[in-house]
């Protein structure tokens, strides 16, 4: 691949400096571990809607989807449908009971529900899955970033990993929100300069761009998937019921249960705020999906069908392609969307040690001292992932797609005891915590096997959460604990 001018080197060192400049201003000063962790409860709902896109926007995504498109087609979409469905119910059913009483992270309502063992064993499920899938997804992130800027990966990784500490460790969750939103418009605008340039370079009518056969194949949206029979339909990963059933559980999981995105809801103004951002969020991600997708169309068109990795079409375009500045202009949207999912990685480890963990058990009510401590819990945690990625640098791809697929079997065991609280209001700690484990060990031989596609993975592990804590329930329901 081509090099980088100095203008483009020049560009992306301004924006990393304007980002880290700007979650200090934007974020304020704190004096308590609440005003770190939760934005003193006073971030507008529209930025914490544009944050939580960009935290769940990786450069996998910028890259990857594109790539899809490419390579397939548009059936990816219909997962976005079930993203929104799902995330609707978070709303109506998840936020209010995270807004009864003082709530700061996920966890906290599997306390009041059930007790401090199932908040503790729920926060550290989700601290060790994580530091695996968000390590590798950092290590990945990196990959198209030190190919780019032809520097080695580990040095990609680690300043990657000390411009998101900046700005997390001196502006909090207010300064992390207010970053990622502007970093969303950011990587969207990069997106949307790269189609100008796709239209513009093609030369062809706008009209007969997508007339030909092979191209109108890859508009096909929606997928059945019954054609090879059963068997065969639970194994494809985009059909329309998987999307909009695996999507919604999916959503339902990564929205309403891990705190990486509740830490975010958790700091709007209210339960109505809180319900706009997240189900805007919803609407975002299929626009969002939509546009990656077109990109790995309108690629197809360019470069026809060419002998290359589907993950590296997008990266060739955008270094052998684009003028001297835009290129620039696109790896800062890359270092953008790479940021936000790193930094809400680091502020939601370290924050669910904190109020899940720590203060549980020593109930220090030093301020001054615990928000020293989260801070220095940020820059652990930064550390951490940088040698979780280290880690996988050098693993086959098959270790990299088990660790990917972590958090979908911990997320079907996490949203299991979740809605296992909110159904059954006789269920008990006794009965949850062992459907949990057990969902956790049936879905390592789920995914072990392959038994079905992974957009199934969240709803089996909720559905053996479900039967097994409400079986406990039924047989050992009239003992105490």
């Amino acid at each position: 691949m081509q090099h980088l001018s100095y203008i483009d080197y020049a560009i992306i060192v301004f924006y990393l400096v304007a980002i880290a400049s700007l979650g200090k201003i934007r974020g304020g000063k704190q004096k308590s571990v609440k005003d770190y962790f939760v934005g003193s409860q006073e971030v507008p709902w529209w930025a914490i809607s544009f944050s939580i896109v960009a935290a769940e926007t990786s450069t996998l995504t910028f890259i990857s989807i594109p790539g899809l498109a490419y390579l397939t087609n548009l059936n990816f979409l219909q997962l976005t449908f079930g993203y929104l469905i799902g995330r609707i119910i978070v709303a109506a059913y998840f936020l209010p009971a995270y807004y009864k009483g003082e709530l700061s992270t996920a966890y906290s309502y599997l306390q009041s529900r059930f007790g401090n063992k199932t908040r503790s064993m729920a926060s550290i499920t989700f601290l060790f899955t994580r530091i695996a899938s968000d390590g590798v997804r950092l290590f990945a992130t990196a990959i198209p970033l030190y190919l780019m800027l032809d520097i080695q990966p580990i040095i990609a990784i680690v300043i990657m990993a000390i411009v998101a500490l900046l700005y997390t460790f001196t502006g909090g969750l207010k300064g992390v929100i207010w970053v990622d939103a502007v970093q969303m418009i950011i990587y969207i605008g990069g997106a949307i300069v790269s189609i100008i340039y796709l239209f513009s370079f093609i030369p062809l009518p706008f009209n007969e761009i997508f007339s030909s056969a092979d191209v109108t194949s890859k508009l096909s949206i929606i997928n059945l998937g019954f054609e090879n029979g059963i068997s065969e339909f639970f194994s494809q990963p985009y059909t329309l019921i998987s999307g909009i059933i695996g999507g919604a559980f999916l959503s339902m999981s990564s929205h309403g249960t891990d705190q990486l995105i509740v830490q975010r809801l958790l700091a709007a103004k209210n339960l109505a705020e809180s319900k706009k951002a997240i189900i805007t969020t919803g609407v975002i991600i299929i626009f969002q999906f939509a546009l990656f997708l077109f990109i790995g169309i309108l690629l197809y068109v360019y470069y026809g069908s060419i002998d290359i990795k589907s993950d590296e079409i997008f990266p060739k375009f955008i270094i052998e392609a684009l003028p001297v500045g835009v290129k620039g202009i696109i790896i800062a949207g890359l270092f953008a969307a790479a940021l936000s999912t790193l930094a809400g990685s680091i502020t939601s480890l370290s924050s669910s040690v904190m109020i899940d963990l720590y203060l549980p058990f020593t109930k220090s009510t030093d301020e001054k001292k615990n928000l020293l401590l989260s801070k220095m819990l940020t820059i652990f945690w930064a550390v951490m992932l940088i040698i979780s990625a280290l880690i996988f640098m050098n693993s086959p791809g098959t270790v990299v797609e088990l660790a990917l697929s972590i958090a979908s079997f911990t997320y079907g065991g996490l949203l299991g005891t979740f809605l296992l609280g909110l159904s059954n209001k006789n269920v008990q700690q006794k009965h949850a915590i062992p459907a949990f484990f057990t969902a956790i060990i049936f879905m390592s031989f789920i995914i072990l096997y392959k038994v079905v596609a992974w957009t199934w993975f969240v709803l089996i592990g909720v559905l053996i959460t479900l039967l097994v804590g409400n079986t406990l329930h039924l047989i050992f329901g009239k003992k105490q604990d």
